[in-house]
Formats: structure tokens, C-alpha cells, sequence
């Protein structure tokens, strides 16, 4: 099972050096696609670290264990961050990741919970997410488990009004054990979400909304660990408040210096120099990093 890491003063450290692992393995799977979504991946790698190796309850061996933690990626298209995750816990072999997109491949560019252990949902269209988090939560919650649910959405995705219905729905429930994570790096794949339609203050729509709302630096380890400490507090001390959201602040395309923030890379390929480049650039925020 994955639990959080003991008590080490050195747990930080081991999430950034994973963190630096997870984005040089996002690379390769790109390199067998020959495309990938860099800047949504990277904007939300220590989100998704913090999450497997430090929070989330799960058991590598049993997929399926009924009382895990249940796991929604919204933004699907970051699924060459999350992929690497997985095969590096143990749900599938680590040689599968070399067929990301290819024919017969479990692996495509959404996930698919049909094909992939570790997936409980099967991403496509942009804005289900969290309305299948909120029907998870209660239903773990009516069946007696202590089963946690997290959603990973993108502020592009907020643009859809399911997911405001999902979050009128989910504080009208009282799911205090619903967990959902706005991965908020100001970009989409039509541009800046400020030009399109802004949807700041996050947090403050979702607290209108109901929810107990924070905002968070989404590339802090720390921060995500207290973050998801407080979540557990509070689902204790009320089993019926309501539910969490963390907006996240990021860089789309964080760690290759020459590509953050920009909206011209949401989706594109790094090969030859430019991936060399790539690589060194993420190696240099590791050393910057204390490492």
C-alpha cells in the first residue's frame, strides 16, 4: 500500500528528486508518440507526485481493493505525467510505458480504466471529472468506506458547466471526503484562460459555491503535504462538512526553462537538440532545488 511517506525529514526531498524522475520519463513517453502535452504535464507533476507517494491510499497489487482511494484525472491529456507514476509503483511493467500511443497499446493518450491498472476513471471530453469524483465520493460514503476521492481538474476545464454543477451538487451532499485539485497554470489549448474566459478567483467561486477553498503553490511539495494534512483533519472532525478544493497555482511546462508558461506549448514535440536541451533544463532545476 501506498501510504504517505514515514515521518522523514528527508520526504521533500525525495518528492522533488521523484518529481525530477517522473518529468525526464514524461520526455521519453513523448518521444515514442512523437507528440505530447508538455506544458499540462509538467504544470502538474508535483501535484500528482505529492498524491502517489505521499497521500493517496492504493495497493499496487490489488488495483481494485475496495477500500482504496480513488483517483479522477479531468485533465486526461496529462496522462504521460501520471503513466510514468504508475509503472513506477508497481500497476503495470515499467517496459510498457515504450508503447505509449502505439497500436494495441493500454496506454493512449487518454487513460483508460479498461485497460490500465491504477485508472478509475476513463478520461476523454474535458469537464466529466468531477462530476464522477462527486458520484464517487458518495458512494464510497454510502457503502461505509473511509475512501477518499480526489480530482485533478485544469482551470481550462472550468469552462465547461457540468463541473459547476458537480460542485452545487457535492456541497448540497456534504462530501467532506471529496478532494479536488484546479491545476491552475493559466493556460488552455486555445491560449490564456485570462483571454478566454476567466474564471478568478477560483478559489472564490468554489467557496460560493460551498466548498472549503485554498489556494496553494502546486510545484510546493510541502505545501500540497499540509494541504492534504488539513483535508484529513477536517473530514474527521466533520464526516458531512464540505468539500475541498485546492487551487493550485503553476507554470505550464514547468522545468524546460525555455518552454514555461508559454500556451504555444500545451501540446507539441520536443526531439533532437531542443529534447537535449529539455533534459538539462529539468536536471538544472533539481541542483537549484538543493539536490
Amino acid at each position: 500500500m501506498t501510504e504517505a511517506l514515514a515521518a522523514d525529514t528527508d520526504v521533500v526531498s525525495r518528492l522533488r528528486e521523484r518529481s525530477i524522475e517522473m518529468r525526464l520519463a514524461n520526455l521519453e513517453l513523448v518521444e515514442v508518440a512523437g507528440s505530447g502535452h508538455y506544458g499540462p504535464s509538467f504544470s502538474c507533476m508535483e501535484i500528482l507526485v505529492s498524491l502517489y507517494y505521499g497521500f493517496l491510499r492504493v495497493r499496487p497489487g490489488e488495483p481494485q481493493w475496495p477500500g482504496r482511494d480513488r483517483f479522477v484525472l479531468g485533465k486526461g491529456h496529462a496522462c504521460s505525467a501520471l503513466y510514468p507514476i504508475l509503472a513506477d509503483l508497481g500497476f503495470f511493467p515499467e517496459s510498457t510505458l515504450g508503447t505509449f500511443t502505439r497500436l494495441g497499446s493500454p496506454l493512449g493518450d487518454h487513460p483508460d480504466m479498461r485497460k490500465i491498472p491504477g485508472i478509475d476513471f476513463s478520461s476523454g471530453s474535458l469537464g466529466h471529472g468531477l462530476s464522477i469524483g462527486t458520484g464517487m465520493a458518495d458512494g464510497v460514503r454510502l457503502a461505509g468506506r473511509d475512501s477518499r476521492v480526489v480530482v485533478l481538474l485544469g482551470d481550462g476545464e472550468l469552462n465547461e458547466g457540468q463541473v459547476w454543477e458537480a460542485a452545487a451538487y457535492a456541497s448540497h451532499r456534504g462530501l467532506a471526503n471529496l478532494l479536488a485539485i484546479v491545476d491552475a497554470n493559466r493556460v488552455s489549448v486555445d491560449g490564456f484562460t485570462r483571454d478566454l474566459l476567466d474564471f478568478e478567483p477560483i478559489d472564490g467561486r468554489f467557496a460560493a459555491f460551498g466548498w472549503h477553498a485554498e489556494r496553494v503553490d502546486g510545484h510546493s511539495h510541502a505545501d500540497l503535504l499540509e494541504a492534504y494534512r488539513a483535508f484529513d483533519e477536517r473530514r474527521a472532525a466533520d464526516p458531512d462538512g464540505p468539500p475541498t478544493v485546492l487551487v493550485a497555482d503553476t507554470v505550464a511546462g514547468r522545468g524546460v526553462d525555455f518552454i514555461e508558461g508559454m500556451a504555444e506549448w500545451h501540446v507539441g514535440y520536443l526531439g533532437g537538440v531542443d529534447r537535449d536541451r529539455a533534459v538539462a533544463s529539468i536536471r538544472r532545476m533539481f541542483h537549484r532545488e538543493g539536490h
